[in-house]
């Protein structure tokens, strides 16, 4: 996971992550999401043996909250299951009715 200057994170996968951050930090895709965000920097990286499992965990944290991210880079996965719960008024477990 990257943070962009604009204080944005980006997610991705690579197997190769040297090449990967250097791409996004040279800005050598003018179309991506980071070219107009640099520079960026390495907040959170995972490592896996499957890509299968790679992709399905990118397209996890894509889904997530800025705060559930921001758990993960600093090392409270602890606070996931806090963070998932529904906040909202009108939710079910929170309506005071």
């Amino acid at each position: 996971m990257l943070k962009c200057s604009d204080n944005s994170y980006y997610t991705g996968i690579t197997n190769d992550l040297d090449l990967r951050f250097s791409q996004h930090q040279s800005g050598k895709f003018p179309d991506s999401y980071t070219h107009k965000r640099r520079p960026v920097q390495l907040v959170f990286f995972c490592e896996f043996n499957d890509v299968l499992q790679a992709i399905a965990f990118e397209k996890q944290v894509k889904g997530w909250s800025r705060k559930k991210k921001e758990a993960i880079i600093n090392n409270n996965w602890e606070k996931l299951k806090q963070l998932s719960v529904c906040q909202n008024k009108s939710h079910s477990d929170n309506f005071t009715g």
